[in-house]
């Protein structure tokens, strides 16, 4: 689990949910109605903007924020280099027999095992990064419009609430509450964007960054391999990547077994 997003979401929570309870009663806070327009509304305007399938599988993706699974930038170093001494030692036919789970780095040994010229493996991998980022950018546009959507929907609930306290202006009593329930559905609908919404846009662009660094790794590395470049050279090259403080050692990079 990524303890950091385990951490946002729960203190955000409990620090709103303090500061209720202790300034007043909670049941004040709830209003089905209203909690109704803003989900409702949000739900039904982001339907309408994207495709059903795009929304059903950003739904799915906002479990990736809770998840630890990430790609280590210098394991895509790693094997790189084991890969270019597979390529000098038994040749480039060598490359299309290995076995990995990355359909990517498949392709990659494919294309140089066929012996394509630099050019085209360039052009072919940058291609499937390139959509790769469209369609992670697709899904973080679909909680970054949600983010926009539920505070507006808010907004109308509150205009909503307004107008009815508005009729009953002959009783003074009922302005109070008809005014706090009004201006519940601006809780709501700022809630949901800033505490849900757009975080969860945040980390899924994250970790496309994450993903794409390591794409743009093996790009460089299956270009070098292309080139015949000694080890050394493609570590020093990929490395570049890779933050100072981040990167392994080729020394140690050597003796790590490969996951």
């Amino acid at each position: 689990m990524d303890f950091g997003s385990f951490i946002g979401i729960i203190s955000g929570l409990s620090l709103i949910f303090s500061a209720i309870f202790l300034g007043g009663e909670f049941l004040s806070f709830i209003n089905i109605p209203g909690f109704m327009i803003v989900v409702g509304g949000t739900v039904a305007s982001t339907l309408l903007t994207f495709e059903f399938r795009h929304v059903v599988t950003a739904f799915k993706s906002a479990a990736l924020v809770f998840s630890s699974k990430r790609h280590n930038p210098n394991d895509a170093v790693e094997t790189m280099i084991k890969l270019c001494k597979i390529s000098r030692q038994q040749g480039i036919l060598a490359l299309s027999d290995i076995k990995t789970e990355s359909g990517f780095l498949k392709k990659a040994c494919g294309l140089i095992a066929d012996g394509s010229e630099e050019a085209t493996v360039r052009a072919a991998l940058e291609t499937e990064i390139d959509y790769l980022k469209l369609r992670h950018s697709n899904i973080q546009d679909v909680f970054k419009k949600m983010g926009t959507y539920a505070p507006a929907f808010g907004m109308l609930g509150t205009l909503i609430g307004l107008i009815q306290m508005l009729t009953q202006l002959a009783n003074p009593e009922t302005i109070g509450p008809a005014m706090a329930v009004a201006l519940l559905t601006t809780f709501y609908g700022s809630l949901i964007s800033t505490l849900f919404c757009l975080p969860i846009a945040g980390k899924l662009k994250s970790r496309t960054v994450n993903e794409v660094m390591n794409l743009e790794i093996m790009l460089e590395g299956a270009v070098s391999i292309l080139n015949n470049d000694n080890p050394l050279i493609v570590y020093e090259k990929l490395s570049s990547f890779i933050s100072l403080h981040s990167r392994v050692p080729v020394e140690q990079m050597n003796l790590r077994s490969r996951k």
